[in-house]
């Protein structure tokens, strides 16, 4: 090939690369909104789902009371995770009922599980709502169950424990058969989330 047809050649794969650019940098500016909006609306309907006592949801800029409470859960060994986010939840007179915590464990088996938890005033968990969940079909995902996430529900406790052999006590939450690995992921998720609550929000 000649020096001119490979200038040619490179030119016409540069031209196309940029058009290819320029049509996904498109497509990313008009599908970043509705993605956005789909975001929003599947939290507001976890919040409600979790807490559903409650008339409204208010936050506030919890930045580096964030940075601090992943700080502290880092040692406390429920794994590799982090409490993203929190809004209190409150009643129709503006009252305070309890706080939603959105927390996300990157020890999941098929990668990050974010799960949203309401947490009533007396650090009750009223229940858990799933923003992110991809583990094995037939196995991980059956913690989208409900009678398995009900298994946190109604419980006050400090932290909760993983257990196969049937759970005794509050604390324990029967382990999915065959995907422990998720079991234990979800259940750390949940518990940065209660220690958030009850350690960083109730104060």
């Amino acid at each position: 090939m000649s020096k001119g047809g490979f200038m040619k050649d490179a030119l016409i794969l540069c031209a196309i690369t940029l058009v290819a650019g320029a049509c996904l940098g498109g497509v990313y500016e008009v599908t970043k909104g509705p993605i956005e909006v789909a975001n929003q609306k599947a939290k507001a309907e976890a919040y409600r789902a979790v807490l559903p006592e409650a008339a409204d949801f208010t936050s506030d800029d919890l930045t580096e009371l964030l940075a601090s409470a992943n700080a502290q859960i880092a040692g406390l060994g429920y794994g590799n995770v982090t409490v993203d986010e929190a809004v209190t939840a409150v009643d129709g007179s503006g009252s305070p009922v309890g706080y939603v915590v959105t927390s996300t464990s990157n020890d999941g088996y098929g990668g990050a599980i974010t799960v949203s938890v309401g947490i009533q005033s007396d650090g009750t968990v009223s229940g858990i709502e799933f923003l992110t969940l991809a583990e094995t079909a037939g196995l991980g995902m059956n913690a989208q169950k409900p009678e398995w996430k009900a298994q946190y529900g109604g419980k006050n406790v400090d932290a909760f424990a993983v257990t196969k052999n049937g759970a005794s006590a509050d604390n324990e939450i029967n382990a999915i058969s065959g995907a422990t690995i998720t079991s234990n992921a979800v259940t750390g998720a949940v518990n940065a989330a209660v220690y958030f609550a009850k350690n960083c929000m109730a104060q």
